[in-house]
């Protein structure tokens, strides 16, 4: 008899329930090996694709921007009287006395002061003399030819003896000429002995005083006198080469001084020197502003601001999309296929958070703003959306460990 047959029927059946047993549990690890592998192989591809997708940089992109408003330029200018007139002795002698001292407002004509001149008194009484002189030798030659004319009627005088008294009469009638010239030349001087204001403004300079040696001659000697007419100011500014065809006759212009902080003075371009200093690189522009009150001072330090027309061509980027490296001035942009694209561009005006491009770009191009590190040209680049910004909280952490 076998030994299966001396089995007991309970012991049969808790082999067979041990075997299953076995088969269940065997199968239920090998799904558990199975699902770790397939897991760890989903996580290892994940985790490459999010490093892959980490390793291509996601970048703002701006357009470039026609300006709304044009370009502020701030320069130093100096403010200087209308009409400026230094009054220098045009006869020599000494200062008798002054009327007007600086800042007396005076009329034209007006007395400022006044010379003595005893050297040229003396001249001019010599002078009146010599025409007393001559004015008698002139009358007694012609007294003289007039009767030798009339004895030649009767021909008791030859024709040449006439023609002699007529010609004594003609040179000393020229030389009475000659002294009265004199006498008027004298006398024409010793009116500038008074000196007096060439027109209406204000005395802004006195540099003699009682008794002090005067030497005839403008610009030898010192000046005694200034007078200005500051009723309104000239402004001059050296503008850059660059904003000179910006800058003409009949722009506007903002004035401020020192002296009155936060108060705005309106002044126009009268005039350009249409030249370019060769050693500032800068061209001449004269403005004028009005100075009724006299508050304005010439000669005075004043902030001048243009406000430049806009330039319908020139584009506007933010400052933080330049780059300047051994390329030169480049902005980086997104091309086809996403991918960066350098530009070279240059500025014409810069506003501080954004600049004013003048070539090298177009309104179509997609501007990089703050470039990463290390990109270069033909780089693939990710677009960020509103949508990508949010999610950026979150990218610290991987797929894995969100799961």
């Amino acid at each position: 008899m076998s030994s299966e047959a001396t089995l007991h029927p309970s012991q049969k059946l808790s082999k067979r329930g041990l075997h299953l047993a076995g088969v269940v549990i065997a199968t239920i690890l090998v799904a558990i090996v199975v699902i770790g592998l397939i897991t760890r192989a989903t996580q290892a591809n994940s985790l490459k694709s999010w490093t892959q997708e980490q390793a291509v940089p996601t970048v703002s992109v701006v357009m470039p921007e026609l300006g709304k408003t044009g370009p502020v330029l701030d320069l130093p200018g100096q403010l200087q009287a209308y009409t400026r007139a230094p009054i220098y002795a045009q006869v020599s002698g000494y200062l008798k006395g002054w009327k007007t001292d600086i800042g007396a407002p005076v009329k034209a004509g007006e007395l400022l002061g006044e010379i003595s001149t005893p050297e040229l008194d003396q001249q001019l009484q010599q002078a009146r003399a010599d025409l007393a002189s001559t004015k008698a030798n002139a009358d007694l030659a012609a007294v003289t030819a007039k009767r030798w004319q009339a004895m030649l009627s009767s021909d008791s005088v030859a024709q040449q003896d006439v023609d002699q008294r007529t010609a004594d009469y003609t040179a000393k009638l020229a030389l009475m000429k000659a002294a009265q010239a004199n006498v008027d030349r004298l006398e024409a001087a010793k009116a500038f002995a008074r000196i007096v204001a060439p027109f209406d403004g204000v005395v802004t300079a006195r540099d003699t005083d009682v008794g002090a040696l005067i030497n005839a001659g403008g610009g030898t000697g010192p000046e005694l006198f200034v007078v200005s007419d500051i009723h309104k100011l000239r402004v001059y500014v050296q503008v850059p080469q660059r904003y000179g065809p910006s800058v003409r006759p009949g722009s506007n212009a903002v004035l401020m001084v020192p002296e009155y902080p936060g108060r705005e003075f309106h002044a126009q371009v009268v005039a350009t020197s249409n030249a370019v200093n060769t050693t500032s690189g800068t061209t001449l522009v004269q403005l004028q502003v009005d100075n009724a009150d006299n508050q304005l001072m010439p000669g005075a330090f004043a902030h001048v601001r243009f406000h430049l027309p806009v330039d319908t061509t020139a584009l506007r980027v933010p400052a933080s999309s330049l780059i300047f490296d051994n390329g030169g001035l480049r902005v980086a942009t997104v091309g086809t296929g996403d991918k960066v694209a350098f530009k070279q561009v240059s500025i014409l005006f810069d506003y501080g958070k954004t600049v004013e491009i003048g070539s090298g770009l177009s309104t179509d191009d997609r501007v990089i703003d703050s470039p990463p590190d290390g990109i270069k040209d033909g780089d693939v680049v990710k677009l960020a959306t509103d949508d990508m910004k949010l999610a950026t909280e979150d990218t610290t952490a991987k797929p894995h460990e969100k799961a």
